[in-house]
């Protein structure tokens, strides 16, 4: 390979390295401390948010609009101005020379448009800070700060739902639907960013940074959940409609149930997920109560997926039912032909259609929703129901102090530790020294831009692992520079002892760094948690160091010997 390819193949990497890097750098230098709570928060916090800051903004214009009409738009507001000059631009209006507040609002049709507008403005702002968090190496949960639970599912009462002793795979599906249940539960909680993975068959691992509360535990692993599907009782559904068109307040928590809601028929939500993908009311419908007459349990569903009708290419809910699943759905699809089936997860309605006819094989197709309308009904069949009871094993809180002195203490041994070897590497291997300076930093470099790019966690034992990569790279260039000075001595030119030093060092420094790979590849497969954490940040540095000393350093050397014409090597006192 020529030098000047792999000169192009060495700044191609640290350009791309560069914008892998650029999100978290940005993220943890330059994003204000108020906008990185706010993007570490809840789905539910963010609504709130952008619906505050778009009340604050429109009472603050109208007040001005009002009080002066020539008052113009403060600068914190000054974002509006480019939605007001858009619209004036679609209703092929004039645009101002000078915005005012009373000009900014005259760009909205109504108040109501305003808001939304300004809600969206912030909503979007905060969820592109979420989208660049999911791109930055995050902090673990030692260093943050927060929660630490480990659960584990009890096979007992899985064996009771089945009513029989559930296999492993079983089992082990059982624990993935009860991640995605909690996932969901989580978040209503107003818990941060929830980190839920798999350990093994049986046991879910839960970290909440920034949560050292361990009330918030026994919130969201308080009850089952349910999923049912149930008959609609569409005539007094009717009536309710009118009932709430006639009274849009009317909560039937507060204010009762109409009187015409006839005894064993309940009056349920039926809600849908809002731009921010949190439930909301749409209306209130009416459902036969009796489960055992006219419902079917959710636990009889083996199987939910979106398809595609082959006739009109339209979005389709596929499920299966398992054998007494299906007789049970035949007899309610045979008994309530015309009527609406609604699926009824936590005491709320998520879908409902009509029933066409009899469906007899448990094999069910459900249509008339869009492709995401699908897809989140085809969710909630997979996950509605916590299929399986979860035990807590163990259950850990971590002060945010403590996360930010292991921070501190963490960048200290690596700036220890960098400072000592930049000093040694030059006062021990004169220019040689130099070199392997800027390899090293190099190499630190490529090793914060992958763990970036893949987003992984960084924890105290992902710093020793950097830490001990630091140390393996000088190694790497120990073992060179040492060769190298082996040939010089034998009397050979610069070039050629620099080409036998890297050829005959190439050996050495691969059986060592594969060796210890292949046991950071074990760690990371077998190993959890701070294990895994190290293993992975190990077997990155490996790769990084063996790169940057065998190839970075190679051609560094070659571009001095040639490009620059150095006859002698600076590589050590007395030589």
């Amino acid at each position: 390979m020529s030098k000047r390819l792999r000169f192009l193949i060495i700044i191609a990497l640290i350009a791309v390295s560069g914008v892998f890097l650029y999100p978290t750098v940005n993220w943890y230098f330059f994003v204000p401390d108020e906008d990185i709570e706010l993007a570490a928060g809840s789905r539910y916090e963010l609504r709130e948010y952008a619906q505050s800051q778009a009340r604050e903004a429109l009472l603050e214009l109208s007040r001005l609009a009002e009080e002066d009409r020539d008052a113009e738009v403060p600068e914190e507001y000054s974002y509006i101005k480019d939605y007001a000059r858009e619209n004036y631009r679609l209703a092929d209006r004039d645009t101002p020379e000078v915005w005012t507040a009373r000009d900014v609002l005259l760009g909205f049709r109504s108040e109501r448009e305003a808001f939304q507008t300004i809600e969206r403005h912030h909503r979007e702002r905060i969820e592109r800070l979420k989208e660049m968090r999911s791109r930055i190496v995050q902090l673990g949960l030692d260093l943050s700060g927060g929660l630490s639970v480990t659960l584990e599912a009890d096979a007992e009462s899985l064996a009771e739902r089945l009513g029989e002793q559930p296999s492993q795979e079983q089992l082990s599906e059982a624990v993935d639907l009860a991640i995605g249940i909690l996932s969901s539960r989580i978040d209503q909680f107003g818990v941060t960013e929830p980190s839920i993975r798999k350990q093994d068959q049986t046991r879910i691992s839960i970290e909440l940074p920034g949560d050292d509360d361990p009330e918030r535990v026994n919130a969201f692993l308080r009850g089952r959940g349910s999923l049912n599907f149930h008959i609609v009782d569409d005539e007094v559904t009717e009536q309710l409609i009118e009932y709430q068109r006639d009274n849009p307040d009317w909560d039937p928590e507060t204010d009762g149930v109409p009187d015409f809601v006839p005894a064993g028929t309940k009056v349920s939500a039926y809600v849908t997920q809002d731009e921010y993908n949190i439930d909301r009311v749409v209306r209130y419908i009416a459902i036969k109560e009796d489960v055992s007459e006219d419902g079917l349990p959710g636990q009889h569903l083996t199987e939910a997926q979106v398809g595609r009708d082959q006739l009109t290419n339209q979005p389709v809910v596929n499920f299966m039912l398992d054998r007494a699943g299906a007789d049970a759905f035949a007899r309610l699809t045979r008994d309530n032909v015309g009527s609406s089936m609604a699926i009824v997860m936590d005491g709320e309605v998520r879908a409902y259609a009509t029933i066409q006819e009899e469906i007899p094989t448990g094999q069910v197709r459900m249509s008339g929703f869009s492709q995401e309308e699908a897809r989140d009904i085809a969710t909630v069949l997979r996950t509605a129901a916590l299929p399986v009871d979860l035990v807590v094993l163990n259950q850990q809180s971590i002060g945010a102090s403590l996360g930010a002195e292991t921070i501190r203490a963490g960048l200290y041994a690596i700036a220890v530790g960098m400072a000592l070897v930049i000093l040694f590497m030059p006062a021990y291997y004169k220019g040689a020294g130099l070199i392997a300076d800027l390899v090293l930093l190099l190499n630190l470099f490529f090793i914060v831009s992958i763990l970036s790019v893949f987003n992984l966690t960084l924890t105290l034992t992902s710093i020793a692992g950097i830490i001990l990569t630091v140390g393996m790279a000088v190694d790497a260039n120990v073992i060179i520079f040492e060769r190298i000075k082996e040939e010089y001595r034998l009397g050979k030119s610069s070039q050629a002892a620099v080409t036998a030093g890297f050829n005959k060092a190439f050996w050495a420094i691969m059986d060592a760094n594969i060796t210890t790979f292949i046991a950071a590849i074990f760690l990371s497969q077998l190993g959890t948690g701070p294990v895994q954490g190290f293993a992975v940040t190990l077997a990155v540095g490996i790769v990084c160091s063996m790169f940057t000393a065998l190839f970075v350093s190679r051609l560094i050397f070659d571009f001095a010997a040639e490009a620059l014409g150095r006859r002698k090597l600076s590589i050590g006192w007395g030589l």
